[in-house]
């Protein structure tokens, strides 16, 4: 019988035989200077958020927004062992759109030690789910942000279309999008039955501060347990570069308010690292933005001054979350 999880990635890998990389080898994602840390950083950190770019062997989606160079699972293995990382959950990029061929072969090289968010659609059959679990998918994500789709119709009906298509699997919905249209979806996430993870502080604005418009409505909805928010990537939030001290009031604000619904993550490779001339094409290829990791992780400790929210925060919230310590390949 033919393993569900290699006929996943052979689709993916034929589909990026001929790659817009060559048949040369590119570079992948270095690690660059790293300031101290500044904190013990405990045993069994799980860094929620982080993506894979295989275009060599997994071809980028033809309808995708932007180009990124590699950023292989060895790229990420060499990045976690350097924070001291060691559990990984892995989210399927918008430039793969729904063929998630890449993501199960990197859930198959990282093994008992992974998780995976996947992106579908309405045309998803029961089995196709079933497959993605058996791969270490535990969850999927609905990206309302690349595309910039901020219509509050627009945002209701995916978020139910994906509900529907679950059809009840014990599946997580994470959901990137800015904080006016997560306020607008609050009442319906909170009706339906799967848990749900918001990406980057839920994009409140770090500038203006923690009693901005939709803050409640975001603390609300972590405060009935049925929401987890990620604290990822402080440059999605803040423009204080390179330091980004503003995120504190935002970061610690969520944690002091419901700190066992926090989870962190790196959001490596840090895309987005180009300004984008009006004539780009999404072809061109993107650089990664140049981020000290050292310095974005030591942001940590002024969103959770005490240990024990540390420890909340980096370990134990996303290992309940995520099942780590369940899956035995």
């Amino acid at each position: 019988m033919v393993d569900r999880r290699q006929m996943l990635v052979a689709t993916g890998a034929a589909l990026g035989a001929t790659s817009l990389f060559g048949i040369g080898k590119v570079m992948g994602k270095e690690l660059g200077h790293m300031s101290p840390i500044g904190f013990a950083v405990p045993a069994g950190v799980v860094d929620s958020h982080c993506h894979i770019f295989n275009p060599e062997k997994f071809a980028y989606s033809p309808k995708r927004k932007y180009t990124p160079p590699p950023a292989t699972v060895q790229d990420l293995q060499r990045f976690h062992a350097a924070l001291h990382v060691h559990r990984t959950v892995l989210v399927q990029p918008s430039v793969y759109g729904t063929d998630n061929a890449c993501l199960v072969d990197a859930l198959g090289q990282l093994g008992k030690d992974a998780r995976g968010i996947a992106v579908i659609d309405k045309g998803f059959s029961g089995q196709q789910l079933d497959d993605l679990a058996g791969a270490g998918v535990v969850g999927v994500r609905i990206n309302l942000e690349v595309g910039k789709d901020r219509d509050f119709n627009s945002a209701i009906a995916r978020f139910e279309q994906t509900v529907e298509t679950l059809r009840g699997k014990p599946l997580i919905v994470q959901v990137y999008a800015a904080l006016p249209v997560l306020a607008d979806l609050a009442q319906r996430i909170q009706i339906q039955p799967h848990q749900v993870v918001i990406d980057h502080f839920g994009l409140a604005k770090a500038a203006d501060g923690p009693e901005q418009g939709g803050m409640s409505a975001l603390i609300g909805m972590m405060q009935s347990r049925k929401v987890f928010v990620k604290l990822s990537g402080p440059y999605q939030i803040s423009l204080q570069k390179p330091g980004y001290a503003d995120t504190a009031a935002i970061g610690s604000t969520l944690v002091q308010a419901s700190p066992d619904q926090v989870i962190w993550g790196s959001d490596w490779p840090h895309t987005g690292g180009s300004e984008r001339p009006a004539n780009a094409k999404p072809t061109d290829i993107e650089a990664f933005r140049s981020e000290d990791e050292g310095r974005n992780f030591a942001l940590v400790k002024s969103w959770a001054p005490q240990a024990a929210q540390r420890h909340k925060l980096l370990v134990e919230n996303a290992t309940r979350l995520f099942g780590f310590g369940s899956r035995t390949a």
